[in-house]
């Protein structure tokens, strides 16, 4: 990457973050997501003892990216390792945590951001399955998203299952209608049969990233997340990745370097935290789930298993 073109897209960055995510960011002393940052991050992390999946095939296998609409190099590069990972471990649904579309939620940005850069996947019958997040919310309140075939969204929020996983998909900007859909969400939770329970929104709840943690979404979503058995809540905005030890009972998973990096740190409760383009895919079994985290290098930087329980 020139010089010139790294100032420009630093630049970019800081302008989206304001002066206290730059701030943040330089507190936490992590690298841009650079080639040579990456190589060396390989390096330990091919030192690092991954966990062996099981020799039999998963119940259901699913995958999930966020931050992804920019039609950019670091799209493309994720794409082909989610492309390459499928034609070895296929699979038939991911999920999209949001900002789908940079940098406004431009709808006629859609083929560039999303078809093409997708399209193996889509001809395989891949269902993309999505939530909103607050760069898609810029243009007419993202409802040309919701209404679009190809993120098969019910609308603003909803929920869906697939085999033994439920999926509870969230609006958590700033204008969603949070006293309609905490109502909503605590419904389908208690009403829900499925033992692997998983939630999925645009913005952290628990985050070492530049934003942090978000003390209003641990008041509110988490004592639901406990008290129904929620296994799993994935999410973006942070663009970067980060794995919690269980919290409660619950596993909360950052998979926002769909398209380009920002620094992470660690906090008490990191199982793992990488600055690197990345998505992530889940093996499920009865009683266990596989977490992994795949690079641009098409390899396993993380895994973690979450068990299995009961609300």
């Amino acid at each position: 990457m020139s010089i010139k073109r790294r100032h420009f897209l630093i630049l970019g960055s800081l302008s989206s973050l304001g002066f206290a995510g730059v701030w943040k960011m330089f507190q936490l002393r992590t690298s841009w997501g650079t080639d040579t940052d990456a190589a060396v991050a390989s390096n330990v992390e091919s030192e690092r003892a991954i966990v062996p999946l099981p020799a039999s095939p998963p119940i259901l296998r699913f995958i999930s990216v966020a931050d992804t609409g920019t039609g950019a190099e670091g799209q493309y590069a994720v794409a082909e390792a989610m492309a390459q990972y499928h034609r070895e471990n296929p699979f038939n649904v991911a999920v999209l945590a949001g900002d789908n579309i940079y940098n406004n939620g431009e709808f006629e940005k859609i083929n560039a951001v999303f078809e093409q850069p997708y399209g193996r996947l889509l001809q395989q019958d891949v269902k993309f399955y999505a939530c909103l997040g607050n760069h898609d919310i810029r243009t007419g309140n993202g409802d040309q998203q919701v209404k679009y075939a190809g993120f098969n969204m019910q609308g603003r929020y909803y929920t869906f299952r697939r085999d033994p996983v439920q999926f509870f998909a969230l609006d958590t900007n700033h204008n969603a209608d949070w006293e309609n859909q905490l109502v909503w969400l605590e419904k389908e939770l208690s009403q829900s049969t499925a033992p692997w329970k998983v939630v999925f929104g645009h913005h952290p709840i628990y985050s070492s990233g530049v934003y942090g943690s978000d003390q209003s979404f641990i008041k509110t979503l988490t004592p639901l997340f406990q008290k129904y058995g929620v296994q799993l809540y994935i999410n973006g905005h942070e663009h970067s990745y980060e794995r919690t030890r269980s919290i409660n009972g619950t596993t909360y998973l950052i998979c926002g370097a769909g398209a380009g990096t920002r620094p992470v740190g660690r906090s008490e409760w990191t199982e793992y935290s990488a600055s690197r383009l990345s998505f992530a895919t889940f093996d499920v079994y009865e009683d266990r789930m596989f977490v992994s985290s795949i690079g641009t290098d098409k390899r396993v930087f993380d895994r973690g298993v979450i068990q299995v329980r009961s609300a």
